[in-house]
């Protein structure tokens, strides 16, 4: 199914989701029902598990580091509870993929447990000691360079999306651990991936190498000539970097990089967002699907969030991201259920309020951890 055919069905099927909100009043936000919403998105996605591939994917592993955060902010051992389950019952295992970064995303939850989970011994930390040590030292077709496929498969790292699954678990990794060595391998792998997909002109991440401009091929572009970039897979890399900044120390030699990316982005995530919140599935292509969609919004939200919170952003930037909360939080369904979530793809694509997916709930969980935290 071609892309206009998508989009005639998106006009067809879809209502615009803040239309469906009815926002009413953008710059209050209200933090007991805050609590409260993200209480019920938990219980709901509880409720109904679903994963790509096994309970230890990328997916759950996006959707628990939303709960790891979520518990960071509000000490509310519910999030804790969930935390321990998952983990004991994945036996604290990674999935199988050692080369692949999706696969250690898990990892990040099993990493806050331990250091704040208050029962000594009880995470056990093998399987994701293996699989970095894997991941960064053992030889590969990607790091070797020698996958020569579409997508631009000769590095590590070589789609924007992994710059979330990896990179905070081996920053944290290392801070938790007192092993710098994890942090320098981190940078040297998240350089390749800036290298080969980070537009300067637009300060976009590109999703992987089929939709780099050439200069020759239209297949690269949106039909108003604008660049394909998903939301989605930028909301990955901007909330990956405040999450790596989060816990990366401050006198780190290669910290004013990941500042000055971090403020890049944030300024054009700012500069581009629709008058009601939420961000579209194209980002520079608005007009393909013109609706908001909520796990690319949520990420977006979490990281402009943090950065206000943390004086990387200024806080005359509050009304956006207040804005765009109440709007994502108006896409959640009565009974805690997330929707306007775009499914498991890898450019933009439509959603619609029924559409959902675990790591939209955790894009929600983020989301709501640093809104608590507004002044």
């Amino acid at each position: 199914m071609n892309r206009t055919i998508l989009t005639l069905l998106a006009v067809v099927l879809l209502f615009n989701c803040s239309t469906a909100q009815k926002v009413t009043d953008t710059q209050t936000i209200d933090k007991t029902s805050v609590k409260a919403s993200m209480i019920k998105a938990l219980e709901w996605q509880e409720a109904h598990p679903i994963f790509a591939i096994a309970p230890t994917d990328w997916t759950a592993g996006a959707y628990y580091t939303g709960v790891a955060r979520a518990h960071k902010t509000t000490r509310d051992m519910m999030y804790m509870a969930a935390l321990k389950n998952q983990g004991y019952w994945n036996n604290w295992e990674t999935y199988k993929r050692l080369h692949h970064a999706d696969d250690v995303a898990i990892s990040y939850s099993y990493l806050y447990i331990d250091a704040n989970g208050g029962r000594k011994n009880f995470v056990d930390l093998e399987s994701t000691k293996k699989f970095l040590d894997a991941h960064l030292y053992e030889d590969d077709n990607w790091k070797a360079g020698t996958d020569k496929s579409k997508e631009g498969k000769t590095i590590l790292w070589w789609w924007c999306d992994a710059l979330f699954m990896a990179p905070p678990v081996l920053n944290l990794y290392a801070k938790h651990t007192n092993q710098p060595k994890y942090l320098d391998e981190m940078h040297k792998f998240y350089m390749e991936t800036y290298n080969q997909l980070y537009d300067e002109e637009e300060q976009l991440f590109a999703r992987d190498m089929r939709f780099v401009w050439q200069g020759n091929d239209k297949d690269t572009k949106e039909p108003n000539g604008k660049k394909v970039f998903w939301s989605r897979g930028n909301g990955w890399v901007i909330a990956g970097l405040a999450l790596i900044l989060d816990d990366m120390p401050e006198d780190y030699e290669h910290r004013p990089f990941y500042e000055k990316l971090y403020k890049e982005m944030a300024k054009k995530m700012l500069e581009i967002q629709p008058e009601d919140g939420l961000w579209r599935t194209s980002l520079l292509s608005p007009e393909s699907y013109d609706h908001g969609e909520v796990s690319g919004s949520g990420f977006h939200t979490f990281a402009l969030a943090w950065g206000i919170n943390n004086g990387l952003v200024d806080k005359k930037h509050t009304s956006a991201v207040k804005k765009a909360w109440n709007a994502i939080a108006n896409c959640q369904h009565e009974d805690g259920r997330v929707g306007w979530v775009q499914n498991i793809g890898a450019f933009p694509e439509p959603a619609s309020a029924d559409s959902w997916q675990n790591f939209g709930t955790g894009a929600f969980l983020m989301a709501g951890s640093e809104i608590l935290k507004l002044k």
